[in-house]
């Protein structure tokens, strides 16, 4: 018998998945979009990095959770392709990128971002960053400011204002796990994300994609992406619209901290899908992204 997970026993592993990660009114759909293509370059501390890449116009860059590959925004890539210049990254130690053993912390993620819009040339872009990622672009907010920005997206991740200390202590219970038992461990983590069905070959995709990140990598990038007890000083530096799209029980650590400080933020509940909810409910996310797009400030998308 396998012998079960404690802390898995204790919280829903949907709210620990998004801390470990942790359109109607816009152009039209009748436009055939472009099929994405692979392009990869090199950060500034010597890391090939993977991504894909579709349409042209204003960019949009996303960036996924907890190892995670690129082409899990793929209903994104499809939709917003037809009128956009969409970029999805693979980060460092995840997907098709490197896999080195060092970077996998906020400040040096957030930096890979940054030659990322750099490189290809993308600024102003929409970043949007699920689950780990939101505290990546948090730092990035705070390192480099909005200058390359037209706004930010923060889809089911942590933004707290004080560290939930029950919550790390069982997190640090899981990763024995993902040494010792990390293939049964994934499969029960990628199929805690959806609340609408996925086919099995999807999970079986989506579970050998998360098995490229190394072992170490994937404990230290959660380890750092949950040691800040307080992102405030960092949500203070934004200074380009917010979207925050989260779970019903992500709200009080994805979206409160954020409205605390940023009143204008807005904030959308997906009250009916996992954490994965750009998947679950992809016809209201990218509604809504749409929508954040269209009353940015910044070019419009291209006809």
């Amino acid at each position: 018998m396998q012998k079960p997970v404690p802390f898995l026993n204790r919280i829903p592993l949907r709210l620990v998945c998004a801390v470990l990660c942790c359109a109607f009114t816009g152009a039209s759909l009748c436009a055939q979009s472009p099929k994405p293509t692979d392009g990869f370059f090199t950060t500034s501390d010597g890391v090939r990095l993977h991504y894909l890449e579709a349409g042209a116009g204003p960019a949009i860059v996303f960036v996924p959770g907890w190892c995670m590959p690129a082409w899990i925004w793929e209903k994104q890539i499809e939709h917003f392709s037809a009128h956009y210049h969409v970029v999805a990254l693979d980060p460092r130690s995840q997907g098709d990128s490197d896999k080195p053993g060092r970077g996998n912390f906020p400040e040096r993620r957030a930096q890979d971002v940054k030659d990322l819009v750099d490189q290809l040339k993308l600024s102003p872009a929409v970043l949007v960053g699920w689950s780990q990622a939101v505290p990546e672009l948090l730092t990035y907010a705070e390192k480099f400011g909005g200058a390359s920005v037209r706004g930010y997206v923060l889809v089911d991740g942590i933004a707290w204002e004080k560290a939930n200390p029950q919550l790390i202590s069982g997190m640090m219970e899981i990763y024995p796990e993902v040494e010792g038992n990390r293939h049964d461990l994934t499969e029960k983590f990628v199929r805690s994300m959806y609340r609408k069905p996925v086919s099995e070959d999807y999970i079986e995709r989506l579970v050998d994609a998360v098995m490229k990140t190394p072992s170490d990598s994937a404990v230290a990038m959660s380890v750092t992406s949950i040691a800040r007890d307080d992102w405030r000083p960092a949500i203070a530096k934004i200074d380009r619209p917010v979207l925050v799209a989260c779970e019903t029980r992500m709200k009080a650590m994805a979206a409160d901290p954020i409205t605390a400080k940023i009143p204008t933020a807005r904030v959308e509940i997906f009250a009916d899908a996992g954490h994965a909810l750009f998947v679950d409910d992809a016809d209201r996310f990218n509604a809504l992204l749409d929508d954040f797009i269209q009353h940015s400030n910044g070019p419009q998308p291209m006809n």
